[in-house]
């Protein structure tokens, strides 16, 4: 996989001024990041931003799916040592989650989930004992798969931000574009047709358990401005599909390991990827569990009327989850 630079938009120092400023008023005036009103004042707070900042701040035009933020900084000595667990993290950075949140504002709506972190709109990823193997944020030894964030979901997010609070071992997040793969049309058929199922990940116990029957999804979609994907292998039962539609995905797989690229994310960097374009992953690491570990704060972003997804998606169950909005918007929570 080469360690290729991912496209950046550089905040210049009166941005990154106006940006942290207005994230320190609100968490001030709100007292956490977490509170319903600070979400509220979202909206307002980014309509007084200056047009530059929010130029900068526009979403994913490219397609690579993805840009890197850069210009924020953080201080490692303040930030205090990387949890063990995201439940354990408090207000720890907690003006970097209401900058995060003014970022995923700017962009489109930030969502969140009834049943993963509390409902919060900004995840904490952290490496946690006890799930190193897992395929999930917390895991640390193993490869994470590439994927689309919440691929079990109709309503995923469109955008996924992580903002990088410490990487002292330049851990790699891995990322590739659909929209960059050679695939011929014939496969681009077969996966387009909606064969297997993609279960919800073990980050979601209480979906794990949902007792409705698992409804076959498509892989790629096509739209007018070229193909979107919906693609998690993890989760996904192979053994359901025939024979052709699984060679198929299996040169999907290894096209997109052909263009993957390796971003090693520096502290204040954003990561921003476009969810419905790029699967996103991470090479493995030893974690310490010392206080020094990778740890990203991570948000979800819809962003209304886009046409990237099959019509189709509106009538999944999505697993007993509902995807929680920020403020109301015309999007049922749901899809």
């Amino acid at each position: 996989m080469p360690t290729c630079p991912a496209p950046v938009r550089r905040l210049d120092p009166d941005a990154v001024t106006e940006l942290t400023a207005t994230a320190a008023e609100l968490l001030d005036l709100h007292g956490s990041a977490t509170s319903p009103a600070l979400l509220a004042d979202l909206p307002g707070a980014c309509a007084r931003l200056g047009e530059p900042l929010r130029h900068r701040l526009r979403p994913v035009d490219t397609a690579d799916g993805l840009f890197v933020l850069r210009g924020l900084t953080v201080d490692d000595t303040r930030l205090g040592p990387t949890p063990g667990h995201w439940s354990t993290v408090g207000d720890a950075g907690a003006l970097w989650d209401v900058a995060l949140l003014l970022v995923s504002a700017l962009m489109g709506t930030p969502i969140a989930w009834d049943g993963q972190q509390d409902g919060r709109f900004v995840h904490n990823i952290v490496p946690s004992p006890g799930h190193e193997s897992e395929q999930t944020g917390a895991s640390s030894s193993v490869l994470l798969a590439p994927h689309t964030e919440d691929a079990f979901h109709p309503g995923r997010a469109h955008l996924l931000l992580l903002c990088c609070m410490r990487n002292h071992d330049n851990i790699a997040t891995t990322a590739a574009s659909v929209r960059l793969a050679d695939l011929s049309a014939a496969d681009v058929e077969q996966l387009k047709r909606p064969v297997a199922p993609i279960l919800p990940d073990d980050a979601y116990e209480q979906a794990r358990k949902f007792d409705g029957r698992p409804a076959p999804v498509p892989t790629l979609f096509e739209t007018p401005e070229g193909l979107t994907m919906r693609y998690d292998p993890a989760y996904t039962p192979l053994e359901e599909a025939d024979g052709t539609w699984r060679e198929a995905y299996g040169r999907l797989g290894a096209e997109l390991a052909r263009v993957s690229v390796a971003v090693s994310l520096e502290p204040g960097d954003v990561l921003v990827v476009d969810n419905d374009l790029v699967v996103h992953g991470r090479v493995p690491f030893r974690a310490r569990y010392d206080g020094t570990d990778r740890w990203l704060k991570r948000a979800s972003v819809r962003v209304e009327h886009r046409p990237t997804r099959p019509a189709a998606e509106h009538d999944e169950h999505g697993y007993g989850q509902a995807a929680l909005t920020a403020w109301p918007t015309s999007s049922a929570s749901s899809a």
